[in-house]
């Protein structure tokens, strides 16, 4: 995501409706609100009410009325309705989604522009038509859905230029440019912006104009071009201010804010940041207000006013949580809460300077894994209001689930700071903040620098993977230099593990839990190497898990467990994947572990062409164990590849089983194991890891064993059917984990080999 925080201006389209109007059009909130009375007494006119209203209600948006212009819309969605006017009523509804997107109520916005995507649709109304798709666009871009809004942008696109709506085209093409300046792509979105400021001057679109020209301002100022940027800006705040515009004159000062606080001018910045919020607050431009609270938090925090920084991030987090009580998707709640999780950075921030460690430790679970922790509590409750069932975790709580684990809980932050390159304005890892809590309650808090390392820690944890030496089952990979290899996991080890080491465990078999945050979820912590070059494993128990929240729903998961039988399948006929198709190659090992495994449980193992997923969906209700040895599939969207799970294709369906598929599964098990490649991995989010693994847990399994790299067929095989026999002499399956590892190890010394399965949830 990106830390850049600005907030460009969205273009919108709205609607006026085409039947017959008299009156001129006010543009001024006091004219608007002179006029209200007497436009309200003629609702009821079948030809004129209906229009003057809706020129009310557009006027009402303009000015930052939007409660007005939601009440003044619905009346006018009656009258329209009444008369069965169905362009209008169509046109209505895509206004009524515009005022909610504005309002920040992103469900009701986009059932609103369904509606009237559906009437355009039925009646060819091709203006209304792009102009709603326009309008989802936007939607997505503000829930951080950058692909999603452009696939919605392109379509708008094609229909404005096949009509000819030279307006509309402007619209959609300074969009398409927000799209693209989100995504870091500035240079393009320049492009599309120049295009619709040509466009807006030729026909004269005041409003669009001065939006466009911020748009431009704020693509220069993340280019580093701040005369460039202030020009742009100027301009567009004497155009907003002129034609009333008070949202987007609003998002405009907080651009002139952003950029001040970039140049160190933070006096200036300050001012500015202030107009900002002062018209935000007037106009109920909730989102924004959010945005400029959060920089003006950040902007204390540069000046060391970190009492003052606190209390105002409190105050944007407040306006975050408020924005996500409405009812979104899982989707649409992971990438809302990307776009706002750098709050959450700040204030830890903030706390941490003034010693107040436990707080900051609240506020880092406040701010991971949101989404996930919903869904979870959702489905456990089987209640429908995620809302009701789940409740933020206070220290005191936190110290209670880490009792209840009877484990170390180990939970990282990764704090970005800015710093100035070439003169200007940047961020970049500066801290590392670890919290340790002990089963006794006992809390332990320390700081690493991360600005001596001089490269970011995505890229060491990189490295480390890449001198391990990663292949495939089937593929055998070299690992790096035996040096260079050493080296990497003990610079791991030294800012991860030593600055905490002496609050351990002494007990190999007491279990330690890490709570990793961004890149460090890729770490394979169990081979991190102290300095006489001992691995970590060979002194501790180690799980993983995305939240502290997360360990206490999964507890509740695992008393709900109901089944009895063991299931087990693997390689199975393997199908072509992606564009253009491949091959996937058998896994003979993978087929002997399966074998093996359904021997110890006295059960038959699925393989071949009988290992598909109808099989598995028909024995998931009933089985305790689910053991999958066979491919795992990355998401490679340039092949058209899925993150998936490979079972055996049929007439019905290609066997591949997608984490959206899993979700939807009720998975009775205690645990699922994937003896497959990548299968920890996913997509990196404030959430966690977007993957199979959290599907799994959704579905209702506690625990699940995953890889976090592509593994070596043989010592895999050995290494699963060594963790079942241990599992079998010991009830804890973190231990037998373990042991498996370490006796894999003797044979296997290689940390490819036997270090890439961690176990996520319970033991």
């Amino acid at each position: 995501m990106h830390y850049r925080l600005k907030s460009l201006c969205f273009a919108t389209l709205v609607l006026s409706l085409s039947l017959p109007v008299d009156g001129a059009e006010s543009q001024t909130k006091e004219n608007v609100q002179t006029t209200v009375n007497a436009q309200m007494q003629r609702t009821q006119q079948r030809n004129g009410g209906g229009p003057q209203l809706n020129k009310l209600g557009l006027q009402q948006l303009h000015t930052g009325q939007f409660r007005e212009a939601l009440e003044t819309f619905k009346q006018v969605l009656a009258i329209v309705k009444k008369i069965r006017y169905r362009e209008g009523e169509g046109r209505t509804l895509n206004n009524i989604g515009e005022v909610y997107r504005r309002l920040g109520e992103y469900s009701k916005a986009l059932e609103s522009y369904q509606q009237a995507l559906a009437i355009a649709k039925e009646i060819n109304d091709a203006t209304g038509e792009a102009t709603t798709l326009n309008n989802i666009g936007l939607l997505y871009n503000n829930l951080g859905q950058y692909n999603k809004a452009l696939e919605f942008y392109q379509q708008a696109l094609n229909i404005v230029k096949q009509i000819r709506n030279i307006a509309g085209e402007g619209t959609i093409r300074n969009n398409i440019g927000l799209v693209y300046d989100n995504l870091g792509e500035y240079a393009k979105a320049l492009e599309f912006y120049q295009k619709a400021l040509a466009i807006r001057k030729q026909i004269a679109d005041k409003a669009g104009e001065g939006q466009t020209l911020n748009n431009i301002g704020a693509a220069y100022t993340s280019l580093g071009e701040d005369v460039k940027a202030l020009e742009f800006y100027q301009q567009a705040v004497v155009i907003l201010k002129k034609i009333d515009d008070k949202a987007d004159e609003g998002q405009t000062l907080n651009n002139i804010g952003f950029l001040y606080k970039k140049q160190g001018q933070y006096d200036k910045a300050l001012e500015f940041y202030q107009k900002a919020l002062a018209i935000r607050q007037q106009i109920g431009d909730t989102a924004g207000k959010g945005l400029t609270l959060n920089n003006i938090g950040a902007l204390y925090n540069s000046l060391g006013m970190y009492a003052d920084a606190e209390k105002t991030l409190f105050a944007t987090i407040e306006v975050w949580e408020s924005l996500r009580t409405q009812t979104l998707t899982d989707d649409q709640k992971i990438s809302i809460f990307e776009t706002q999780a750098f709050t959450y950075r700040f204030l830890q921030e903030a706390l941490i300077a003034q010693h107040k460690t436990n707080t900051a430790l609240e506020i880092s679970e406040r701010g991971r894994a949101r989404a996930f922790v919903e869904l979870l509590a959702s489905n456990i409750s089987g209640s429908t209001d995620d809302k009701q069932t789940i409740k933020l975790p206070s220290f005191e709580q936190i110290q209670q689930i880490a009792k209840s684990q009877n484990a170390t809980l180990v939970e990282y932050s990764i704090i970005n700071q800015p710093f100035k390159s070439q003169g200007k304005e940047e961020l970049q890892q500066s801290k590392l903040y670890i919290w340790v809590i002990k089963p006794t309650g006992e809390i332990a808090f320390k700081q690493v620098d991360l600005k001596s390392l001089n490269t970011p820690l995505a890229r060491l944890v990189n490295k480390s993977r890449l001198s391990i030496g990663t292949g495939g089952r089937g593929i055998k990979v070299e690992p790096k230099n035996e040096l260079t290899k050493k080296q990497n996991l003990q610079q791991l080890h030294k800012i991860l593990i030593e600055p905490i080491a002496s609050f351990f465990p002494t007990n190999p078999e007491d279990k330690v839990i890490f709570i990793p945050h961004d890149s460090l979820f890729l770490v394979p912590f169990v081979a991190l190497q102290d300095e006489d070059g001992k691995y970590l494993i060979e002194k501790h128990t180690i799980l993983t898990a995305s939240a502290i929240q997360v360990l206490n729903l999964t507890r509740q998961q695992r008393q709900k467990v109901k089944g009895k039988d063991v299931l087990v399948m693997g390689n199975p006929i393997m199908p072509k994947v992606g564009i253009p198709p491949v091959q996937l190659q058998p896994l003979l090992g993978a087929e002997k572990e399966a074998l093996t495994i359904a021997n110890l449980f006295k059960t038959k193992a699925i393989t071949g062409k009988d290992a598909t997923k109808a099989a598995l969906k028909k024995r998931l209700s009933t089985a305790r164990i689910i053991h999958l040895a066979t491919h795992g599939l990355l998401d490679d969207a340039d092949k058209s590849i899925p993150s998936a799970i490979v079972l055996a294709p049929t007439s019905n369906d290609d066997g591949l089983l997608t984490p959206a598929e899993i979700v939807d599964l009720r998975i009775n098990a205690e645990l699922v194991v994937l003896s497959a490649c990548d299968t920890g991995r996913g997509t990196i989010t404030g959430d966690g890891v977007i993957g199979l693994s959290r599907s799994l847990i959704t579905a209702g399994t506690p625990s699940v064993i995953v890889s976090l790299w592509a593994v070596p067929d043989s010592p895999t095989s050995e290494l699963m059917t060594e963790f079942y026999q241990q599992w079998q002499k010991n009830s804890d399956k973190a231990v037998a984990l373990r042991n498996a590892m370490l006796i894999t190890m003797k044979k296997h010394p290689q940390p490819r080999d036997w270090a890439a399965f961690t176990l996520i949830g319970e033991s």
